[in-house]
């Protein structure tokens, strides 16, 4: 079995705040006045899941925050062998919070800049709205989003119960700028949801979509789009969105020839980068090096990097196989 860290992989679904390492989590926390507890060597479910993400908010106060989160991101991706990576991070909330709507998504792309000089990855930004929040902080969100560079994409997050329909003005202006759409849908909720995305939400990707499986017209629909699915196997048990990683219905999906895509969600929060998805999605399916490669493959094809860079990525996942790299 080749070693999966040096496959070379995409990342699609990774939301920035749930990768912070925790060491530095404690230190902005102690410089900004926050109380950082131990880190719990269990994960408790979404009531973990909202607690981190209080905690993350109350720690990131000013540009080198942001910027350090960015950058030790970009350092911890190109160790797990990713080259692109497109990274989910709400910075309109962050903005609104601290009454600076542009600081924090500036830092964070100089944070990023400087991780693509000092570790060669390349990070793109998708700006997600959480679909619990106003209509009027979307549109800030496509604000941002037009006005800064290195971002390819908006979408929504969040609760899957909150309909997505009060925000198809919003994605369909975003699409008429240029920029892509990947919204959460088919994680929670069922196909109803994942329809909304496609139709009215003009998503491109499916971020999660594993409940797809429950309608076999969706399925074929899916399958004809080729819309592609955000697969991230760990945090959906984590969450209690499947049984068990060996319930869960990746194997599945493959089978029904939908585009499937291997990714993380919150890794941080879970313990599992990159590479150890990989690596647990092959013990428990016992998947050999050409369906990982296929995997890896599928992410190049389903994100939005250019040409040239999915066409570079191609080359050395088949090089990996072939041994080579």
């Amino acid at each position: 079995m080749r070693d999966l860290a040096e496959l070379p992989k995409v990342h699609l679904h990774v939301h920035l705040e749930s990768t912070l390492r925790w060491e530095t989590l404690r230190e902005i926390g102690t410089a900004n006045g926050v109380t950082v507890p131990e880190q719990d060597a269990t994960f408790g479910g979404f009531a973990a899941f909202f607690a981190q993400n209080s905690l993350v908010r109350d720690c990131l106060r000013h540009p080198d925050d942001f910027r350090r989160m960015a950058r030790e991101y970009c350092e911890d991706e190109a160790a797990q062998g990713t080259r692109y990576a497109e990274v989910s991070f709400t910075a309109a909330a962050h903005g609104e919070r601290l009454d600076d709507l542009d600081m924090p998504l500036t830092a964070v792309r100089e944070g990023l800049d400087q991780g693509r000089t000092d570790f060669g990855i390349d990070v793109r930004l998708i700006l997600d709205h959480s679909r619990r929040r106003p209509v009027e902080r979307a549109w800030r969100t496509l604000d941002l989003a037009r006005r800064h560079d290195g971002v390819v994409a908006v979408g929504l997050a969040g609760d899957e119960a909150h309909p997505g329909e009060p925000f198809t003005e919003v994605f369909a202006a975003a699409r008429d700028a240029g920029l892509h759409v990947v919204h959460h849908a088919g994680e929670g909720a069922g196909p109803g949801s994942i329809r909304q995305a496609l139709d009215g939400g003009r998503t491109e990707r499916l971020g999660h979509g594993i409940r797809v499986l429950d309608d076999p017209v969706l399925v074929a629909e899916v399958r004809d789009r080729q819309s592609p699915l955000e697969v991230c196997p760990s945090s959906n048990v984590a969450l209690g969105f499947a049984p068990s990683l060996a319930g869960h219905p990746l194997p599945r999906l493959r089978e029904a020839g939908l585009v499937v895509t291997l990714n993380t969600d919150i890794p941080a929060l879970i313990g599992t980068p990159l590479t150890l998805e990989y690596a647990r999605v092959r013990e428990t399916f016992g998947y050999g090096d050409a369906v990982l490669a296929e995997l890896a493959a599928a992410g190049v094809d389903a994100s939005f990097a250019p040409p040239e860079t999915k066409a570079r990525l191609h080359h050395e996942i088949d090089a990996w196989l072939a041994g080579e790299a």
